[in-house]
Formats: C-alpha cells, sequence, structure tokens
C-alpha cells in the first residue's frame, strides 16, 4: 500500500488541506494552514476544534497505516484542548501499541509557538 498517496487521495483531508510532511515507523507529521474557512471567530483566525480535531485524527491514522499498510478506522479518540490554535497547526504522531485487533496512537498539536492538543487515538487494525 502506498501509504502517502491513500492519504493524499483522502477527500476530506483535501477539503481542509491536511498535508502529510512525513510518515514512516509508526510515526507521522502533518499540519494545515489556517485559513479564514478553518476559523471559528469571525473577527480573527482561531481554528475550530473541528480541524485540530481532524488533523490530529489524519496523522494518528497515517502514523499507524504506516506500520500496517491497509485503512485503519478510527474507534475512538479523546482530545485535550489545551490553547486556542491561532496560526497555521501542525501535528506529530507515534504510535504507542500496536495489537492484534487495535492500535493507539499519541498525537500533539501545535502552532509555531503554542502547544494547542494532546490527543490519543484507538484505531482498529484487524
Amino acid at each position: 500500500m502506498d501509504v502517502e498517496a491513500f492519504f493524499e487521495e483522502m477527500p476530506f483531508a483535501d477539503l481542509l488541506g491536511i498535508e502529510l510532511t512525513e510518515i514512516g515507523e509508526g510515526h507521522a507529521e502533518g499540519r494545515v494552514e489556517l485559513r479564514e474557512e478553518l476559523s471559528w471567530d469571525e473577527d480573527r483566525a482561531v481554528a475550530h476544534g473541528g480541524v485540530t480535531f481532524s488533523l490530529a485524527d489524519t496523522v494518528g491514522g497515517a502514523a499507524l497505516v504506516s506500520l500496517v499498510e491497509q485503512p485503519v478506522p478510527t474507534i475512538d479518540m479523546r482530545v485535550d484542548f489545551l490553547e486556542a490554535g491561532t496560526g497555521d497547526l501542525t501535528a506529530e504522531a507515534e504510535v504507542v501499541r500496536l495489537g492484534e485487533d487495535v492500535g493507539v496512537v499519541e498525537v500533539g498539536v501545535f502552532t509555531e509557538d503554542t502547544h494547542v492538543a494532546d490527543a490519543r487515538g484507538v484505531y482498529k487494525t484487524g
């Protein structure tokens, strides 16, 4: 399976502008440019929580797909929002457990100078 092509062709990630910048060996990184359409505040650019969640979910899934080389549907994801995302968002994901049926991934979401959110995703691997 071509992991990069799989995520590049994902319509929802494309709609949001999510770009994967690194994928391999249980690790993935990605970014999304904070555009006006992705803000919850009409007066200034502040990332909507759904954008932060979607970035974390996509990058977390990519980290796991790099190991299992198949799609991994999300079973559950918990996101702790720590600060407002007022700039372009980046995410870094690491697989912390790979089981026969499920995998667990931890993801951090950041702006250039702010730790925006921490997430833990559980995905179906088998």
